[in-house]
């Protein structure tokens, strides 16, 4: 499987992004897609994890409210809608891509959102 996220950029605390993240190849074997975060001089942290054919869905308690995750399984692609940007939200984005039982194996490129004050 491979991932790939764009849609990062430089927004204005109070405003929008919205990232995506295009899966290929074996694109069948996703079980969950997840969006991740690391900041500068922080550790990575998940922001959101979905069941790719549907299911619960698990925020962060720091998105709760303003990121919302979404899917087009026809595209295979995972969105993430980020509105009401903090500063705080500044790091760079990255989806990943579990097999049913397994670990977050598969990893996109990453997608950098800043956040200006």
């Amino acid at each position: 499987v491979q991932l790939q996220a764009f849609g990062g950029g430089l927004v204005q605390a109070g405003g929008s992004l919205r990232l995506s993240c295009a899966a290929s190849g074996r694109t069948f074997s996703i079980y969950r897609m997840g969006w991740f975060r690391q900041a500068p001089g922080k550790e990575r942290e998940i922001v959101v994890r979905i069941v790719w054919n549907g299911g619960d869905t698990y925020y962060a308690d720091f998105v709760k409210g303003r990121f919302t995750s979404s899917r087009d399984n026809a595209r295979n692609t995972g969105y993430l809608q980020m509105n009401s940007l903090k500063p705080e939200d500044t790091a760079v984005y990255y989806c990943a891509a579990a097999s049913f039982g397994g670990s977050w194996n598969y990893w996109g490129q990453g997608t950098e959102v800043t956040v200006s004050s």
